[in-house]
């Protein structure tokens, strides 16, 4: 039966394997991040394994680098990196090659012998691939995303209130028994997507750029491309470069943007750890509620984040100097509708600009 987090605390056991769940978004995973850090923090010999989807695994290790084994700036948090493909085995779930991928995956997970899992995505597979993992205790959250994920946990922690991140750090917490200072994030370092970033830079004479975001996980949140193209004109005659990030799909996306720039912007498609390298350079950063843009922020980049539907103060820019616009009749909902919220629209592209503007100037200062 699960017990509070007081009893929690007093009971845990010396950790020598401990599993992170949390399977994807990028915005979801980065928001992981500082609780994974300070478990690797607080518990430094622990071997620390995550769960993660094949997409999302830049984040926690270089393309190139070995997916397990000793850590390094190309692997600087996990010991071991458990990949699934969740979405292909529930497309194809009689299958062959799911039933021998997925029996694959499960027979290396449990034989790392964890001894704790923690869920931080609070969904029913996710909580099934903890308990799948053999862990003899399983940490979740006592009100998750999916209330049936409950059923699969030995300890339930209640969520700190606020943004998510200090809700993924309630539960971390929770395992140690403490609460430490929260240290520092690291990314891996990718010298292959970091020699190619430079390069393109270099080849265009970007020096301080401005990174644009003009996607959206969906409609609702997505600022018009027309205005970020504006902005971009804007941003040109400050001085600065901007560079319109677009991930897959998002073509048709970066013309309008850069038609309606008139050429004031440089568009550029990469991987998951050139974005990681693209951003570390910037000056600044703007877009609405995406991972790009809680990427940026843990990278300590400043952010003018444009929000429409979703909250900020949940899923705002997370330690980083930052600026949140948002509309007074914006009301907070997470229905992934096609259309631009209403009070996204009322955002105009002098707003933008003179956040964007007012923040340099707190960075110079």
């Amino acid at each position: 039966m699960a017990s509070d987090p007081s009893e929690t605390a007093r009971e845990s056991p010396q950790i020598r394997r401990l599993l992170i769940v949390r399977l994807g978004s990028m915005g979801d995973i980065v928001h992981t991040l500082p609780a994974a850090w300070l478990l690797r923090a607080a518990l430094p010999q622990t071997l620390i394994g995550w769960i993660v989807e094949e997409q999302w695994t830049e984040l926690l290790c270089a393309a190139a680098e070995p997916r397990s084994g000793p850590r390094s700036p190309r692997r600087p948090l996990v010991d071991n990196l458990h990949v699934v493909d969740t979405k292909s085995w529930r497309k194809h779930p009689l299958s062959i090659g799911t039933f021998e991928q997925a029996a694959t995956a499960l027979s290396e997970l449990r034989g790392q012998r964890y001894d704790v899992a923690v869920d931080f995505q609070g969904a029913v597979r996710s909580a099934l691939l903890a308990r799948l993992s053999a862990a003899p205790v399983i940490y979740g959250f006592r009100q998750p995303r999916e209330t049936v994920a409950t059923m699969f946990y030995m300890r339930l922690v209640i969520a700190a209130a606020g943004h998510v991140a200090e809700q993924n750090l309630s539960l971390a917490k929770a395992v140690l028994g403490a609460s430490p200072s929260l240290p520092s994030i690291e990314f891996p370092c990718d010298s292959g997507a970091e020699k190619q970033c430079q390069t393109w830079l270099e080849s265009r004479s970007i020096r301080n750029f401005v990174l644009l975001n003009p996607g959206a996980g969906w409609g609702a949140k997505q600022w018009p491309p027309e205005r970020y193209g504006r902005l971009a004109q804007g941003l040109a005659e400050t001085g600065l470069t901007p560079v319109v990030n677009v991930g897959p799909g998002e073509e048709k996306l970066a013309r309008a943007v850069e038609e309606a720039g008139g050429g004031a912007a440089h568009t550029l498609a990469c991987s998951l750890s050139e974005l990681i390298a693209l951003t570390r350079r910037a000056t600044l950063f703007v877009g609405g509620d995406t991972g790009p843009m809680h990427l940026a922020a843990a990278l300590g980049i400043p952010v003018v984040a444009i929000f429409g539907p979703t909250s900020p103060d949940r899923n705002g820019p997370y330690r980083t100097a930052s600026i949140v616009l948002r509309s007074p009749s914006s009301e907070t909902s997470y229905t992934r509708r096609r259309e631009p919220e209403r009070g996204l629209l009322e955002i105009r592209v002098e707003d933008v600009l003179a956040a964007s503007q007012k923040l340099l100037g707190q960075r110079r200062g």
